[in-house]
């Protein structure tokens, strides 16, 4: 039961972000080489729903 727990905690730390990193990445090599498409921009989206950039915090004063 904790190994499954371990695996779980593993693949949330450290695969979800990496395949954000590499949608991304892919998504940028895309636009560069053939400019912006659906493609791109699907992949861009994809990876931000997996890992979205952190937010500036705003303040006000």
């Amino acid at each position: 039961m904790i190994q499954k727990r371990i695996a779980q905690w593993a693949v949330m730390a450290v695969a979800v972000p990496l395949a954000a990193a590499g949608a991304r990445r892919l998504s940028h090599t895309l636009e560069a080489r053939r400019g912006p498409s659906g493609v791109s921009r699907m992949l861009s989206r994809g990876a931000d729903v997996l890992r979205p950039r952190k937010a500036r915090r705003r303040r006000f004063w």
